[in-house]
């Protein structure tokens, strides 16, 4: 996809951005997906962020396995549209799917260009006869530094709201640990980068006030920023032996499992819910600049 202002790149694997390169002076903002460090740039997570205890889930009493962060980002979508601003991919239950996940569905991922942002849309479609559960997250990684010659220590995020929040920390098999808080607090709006806040696995977050993340140099003029609106959970992340030139924003609808959770998919803190036959839309954009 072009326009005037960005050149993007999308493939139908995962439907997941690949490249997003400002036209003006060709500078790329996405990771691309280099396996020594992370073979994605841009999975969508669905029907479940993060990793369940186990990798196991369950329905009504019956019990399920989920690789983590789901099938959406693993699974090969079908090309719905295609113009010169705007991609639209579709991935739709399969007896396959059915073993995994035990609802029909079907989620679209559009991706449209206007102006110097990138609107990702996602919708989520219950075509099942019963009340269908899932989660659904980005899990965007930005290039950090942006600009050759500067170090990941150069960058900050900042947040358009002032924010007072401690983070939700995971053990080491990335479930979160019930009822603790982390010693990451986010405080004013400016997070300043460093490799050490990652080593124990991501950054998460519960009901920041603010909707749009920035990353952006204290050195140079670049950045760019997450627009995410109604997000109730926002994780930060960059692996954690440190060294890795990227960063992932993520704005969620839901999240791991706590240690040691054994109830039911649908009684999960950030399990949603969508009747039989309905559907639900969730946006964000990414902003260049």
């Amino acid at each position: 996809m072009e326009n005037d202002k960005l050149c993007v790149q999308v493939r139908s694997y995962g439907a997941e951005l690949r490249s997003i390169k400002e036209r003006a002076d060709e500078t790329e903002y996405l990771w691309d997906g280099n396996p020594e460090w992370w073979k994605y740039s841009s999975p969508v997570l669905f029907p479940i962020v993060g990793k369940l205890q186990d990798g196991k889930y369950r329905v009504a009493g019956q019990e399920y396995e989920l690789p983590g962060h789901g099938l959406g980002r693993i699974s090969e979508y079908e090309l719905v549209k295609r113009e010169r601003d705007f991609i639209e991919f579709a991935l739709k239950w399969t007896d396959e799917t059915l073993k995994q996940y035990p609802w029909k569905f079907q989620l679209n991922v559009a991706y449209a260009l206007r102006d110097n942002e990138v609107e990702v849309r996602w919708q989520v479609q219950n075509l099942d006869d019963r009340e269908m559960v899932y989660s659904i997250g980005a899990h965007t990684a930005f290039r950090c530094p942006l600009i050759p010659g500067e170090d990941f220590g150069d960058y900050v995020l900042t947040f358009n709201k002032p924010e007072d929040a401690l983070n939700m920390p995971l053990n080491t098999k990335g479930q979160f640990l019930q009822m603790e808080k982390g010693q990451y607090a986010l405080h004013g709006q400016e997070l300043p980068l460093d490799y050490a806040l990652f080593k124990d696995d991501a950054l998460a977050y519960a009901g920041l006030k603010s909707d749009e993340v920035t990353l952006r140099s204290r050195k140079g003029d670049k950045k760019v920023t997450m627009v995410a609106k109604d997000f109730p959970y926002w994780g930060f992340w960059t692996p954690a032996q440190g060294g890795a030139p990227f960063i992932c924003l993520e704005p969620w609808q839901g999240h791991a499992d706590y240690a040691g959770y054994a109830g039911e998919f649908k009684d999960r803190e950030g399990s949603l819910t969508l009747a039989a036959g309905e559907s639900r839309t969730f946006v964000y954009r990414i902003r260049i600049n």
